[in-house]
Parts: structure tokens; sequence; C-alpha cells
């Protein structure tokens, strides 16, 4: 596995690849890490998906984004943030039973955080010389949220969704584009004892992607705020269908 390090979009990002150098990816996958994570965070994924299946690696690149803004100051040590969120405010909410408390909201700083997202992936196209179509993003939980921010705000929707631990924000602003989701691969990991993000948001998200066409693989499982093995195949599976189409 070679890894390397570029600016994209005004981000620090780290690829990484097994292709032979000059060659082009058929599809390219936007990873984005979670709230107080550094961002090499998720880098070991990478690994992981091309175990399961190896025939990736002949076809796709996988960036991992560092988020714009770092928590240093608040005791996070590398940690960094795609908007900061009051953790003390979240779950003292979901404490006292009040899940809503990102769904009503528009984050403070999303937007910002977009615009960055936005500018990646057209660095990403202009590289690799690839349609919208064949870029997916994704991430895990914050990093989900602005992975789905971004694909509504897209000129295109891109290929696909991988949502980890993820939740509904912004719902009021994500419900006015959720159609353009239309027909695109979701897959979507939640779980049932997840006490930082409540699963029965997962589901409201789940059941806004459903409304708007989305085609949602929902993987529920017995487990905290986390990734499992059957949420990285799930992955798996949607990026060897996505690579077949291409060929």
């Amino acid at each position: 596995m070679a890894m390397r390090r570029e600016t994209l979009g005004g981000m620090t990002c780290r690829i990484i690849s097994r292709l032979p150098e000059g060659t082009l990816p058929k599809l390219v996958l936007v990873l984005c890490h979670g709230f107080g994570a550094p961002g090499h965070d998720l880098v070991p994924i990478a690994d992981e998906l091309f175990e399961l299946n190896p025939a990736l690696g002949d076809s796709i690149e996988v960036v991992f984004p560092a988020a714009p803004l770092s928590l240093e100051q608040l005791g996070f040590a590398g940690g960094r943030a795609w908007w900061h969120i009051d953790m003390n405010e979240l779950v003292g909410a979901i404490e006292h039973g009040n899940v809503r408390i990102l769904r009503d909201r528009r984050p403070d700083g999303i937007d910002a955080a977009r615009e960055l997202l936005l500018g990646l992936v057209e660095d990403v196209r202009q590289k690799s010389n690839l349609p919208y179509r064949r870029i997916v993003l994704g991430g895990f939980s914050q990093g989900s949220m602005i992975a789905v921010e971004t694909a509504l705000n897209l000129p295109e929707p891109p290929g696909g969704l991988c949502l980890w631990s993820s939740t509904l924000v912004s719902e009021a602003e994500w419900r006015l584009n959720m159609a353009r989701l239309k027909g695109m691969p979701v897959v979507q990991s939640h779980g049932r004892q997840d006490q930082v993000l409540p699963f029965s948001a997962a589901v409201a998200l789940r059941e806004l992607l459903v409304e708007a066409g989305a085609k949602v693989n929902f993987i529920e499982f017995d487990g905290p705020h986390t990734i499992t093995l059957a949420g990285l195949e799930a992955l798996a599976t949607m990026l060897e269908r996505l690579v077949s189409e291409a060929t």
C-alpha cells in the first residue's frame, strides 16, 4: 500500500492507492473522520477494504481529508473537527430525551466545511478525470454528516454514500435537496446502544433517504458508536458494484 499526502480543497489529505504510478483510478472513495479524531484516524480502513476485496486495489483510490478545525485548545490532542460541537450540551440533551437537538439545528460552520469538501471533490475530478458518479463520499459520525451535506450540494450527485454511526442534522435544509439522491446506493450502519448519536435519529435519517428514493442498505447492530466489520463489508460490496459498472 502506498500513501501520499496532497492538499485537496485546501485540506491536508492522505491518499491510499495500490495502483501503478501514472494509472488513473476507476473510482475514488472519500472518507471523512469524526469529531475529535486526528486526520489519519480512518486511514487503516483502506487496507481493510483491500483485504476484503483485493480487486478493489486495482481500481480505486481512497482519500482521507483532515477536517479544518483544530481541537488542541479543547484538550483533544491532535483532534480535529468539521465544525464545533458542544459535547456537554449534546450529551445532556440526549440524557434528558431530547434526541432532536441536532436534527432541528443548522450547525454553525457546516457551510464552510461543505465548501471545503466541495473543493476537494472538484480537485479529485480534475486529477482523476472522473465524473461525479465515480466518486463516493462517506465517513464516520460527524464525517458522515458532512458527506451528506456535500452530496446534496454537488452539481451532480456522487456515486454513493457510506454513513457509519451517522445522524440527521439540519433536517429542514436537507429535505429541500434530498430528492437529488434518488436511486443512489447508500450504506448506513448504526449501533442500537449508541450513546453519542441515538439509534432513533439514525432511523430518522434512513427514513428520509428512503423517502427520497435512495437505495439504503441499513445495518443495525448491538453495539456502541463504532464501525463494524459488517459496515466495512457492505461498503466493499458497494464499491465493487460501482467499479463493475464503470468498466
